[in-house]
């Protein structure tokens, strides 16, 4: 029989944990600031998270920059939050403002809201 501590050190226990998170619903919210109005970024924005699984909206701001709300599995949230880091393929994302925050409930489809 192997030592749970050789398993524990394998990554084979971090792993079943991980698994575990990544089913925890949680929230996703996202100021992208750089070249992201008129570029797109909103419809690539909202075709990703529909991709993922996610609920939510993406709206311009006056200021130039871009919000988003989020919810969903954790693990697609990372993956989500990743692709905001780059944006669409004419984007240029110089900063995000990242919060996370238990999930609210928020039902439906992702959205483009303004």
């Amino acid at each position: 029989m192997v030592p749970a501590s050789r398993f524990f050190s394998a990554g084979i226990l971090d792993r079943r944990r991980k698994v575990k998170s990544d089913a925890e619903l949680r929230r996703l919210q996202v100021r992208v600031t750089g070249r992201v109005q008129g570029v797109a970024f909103r419809w690539h924005t909202q075709r990703q998270a529909l991709t993922l699984g996610l609920s939510g909206w993406v709206r311009n701001e006056p200021d130039g920059s871009v919000r988003v709300l989020a919810e969903g599995r954790a693990g697609a949230l990372d993956a989500f939050l990743d692709w905001l880091a780059v944006g669409p393929e004419h984007a240029r994302v110089d900063h995000r403002e990242v919060r996370w925050s238990e999930a609210e409930g928020f039902v439906g489809e992702f959205r483009i809201t303004g």
